[in-house]
């Protein structure tokens, strides 16, 4: 009889685990314009959306990823999201966008992630250096410099980052695999969490003294995106 439980719990943890790893739910209808008052909506896939018949246009729009965006900021890039914050039709369509601006000589996106997307980046204008860092325990560095026309691929959830090399503005715009997909950057979470980090936590979790640590935290404080 054990060995009976045994088997049938087995085969039911198998028949699930395809669900346990599955993205969000596919779109039950054409689309579904996201809408916080519940009036003249529906409710689909964990969302209110709006009555489809009551879509328009500017559900689906966004202007102005033509405009260079101001880089004159600690990092030297701004990062311009089109998401379902800006587009409400995105929602359930598992896709966005963004136009990134580096500053000539040195202009980055530093190190982030994106906890619920794949990023594909494409060069418009400009060099950049980019690359990505594998999980433990391998923890290796792949990287690429970058040309106009040239096109890689970040993995969903790992650490990667753009830096321009060259002596002009960069522009790039990416793709990601989530109507919304979040972003972590490393240097703002560790040292510019609120609240602050016990510092004796960062003290031990990077070798550094008490003082650099504190430093640092009093620094961290400017989001990129």
């Amino acid at each position: 009889i054990k060995t009976a439980h045994f088997i049938l719990i087995f085969c039911l943890l198998a028949l699930a685990s395809p669900f346990a790893y599955a993205s969000d739910p596919s779109p039950l209808q054409d689309f579904c314009v996201a809408i916080n008052d519940p009036k003249d909506a529906v409710f689909v896939n964990g969302k209110f959306c709006k009555d489809p018949k009551l879509a328009k246009a500017q559900d689906f729009y966004y202007s102005g990823l033509n405009i260079p965006r101001n880089t004159s900021n600690p990092v030297g890039s701004t990062v311009t999201p089109v998401n379902v914050a800006q587009i409400p039709g995105l929602n359930t369509l598992g896709i966005s966008l963004v136009r990134i601006d580096y500053a000539p000589n040195g202009g980055l996106n530093p190190p982030h992630t994106h906890p619920r997307a794949t990023e594909i980046l494409v060069v418009v204008e400009g060099t950049l250096y980019v690359g990505f860092v594998t999980s433990n325990t391998d923890n290796r560095l792949i990287t690429k410099v970058l040309y106009p026309g040239d096109v890689f691929v970040f993995p969903i959830g790992l650490i990667h980052f753009q830096f321009n090399v060259g002596k002009t503005n960069a522009v790039a715009f990416a793709a990601l695999s989530s109507q919304n997909p979040g972003v972590i950057t490393v240097a703002n979470a560790v040292f510019g969490s609120n609240p602050p980090i016990n510092p004796n936590v960062l003290v031990k979790a990077f070798q550094l003294d008490k003082n650099v640590v504190k430093n640092l935290q009093s620094k961290f404080w400017w989001a990129n995106n």
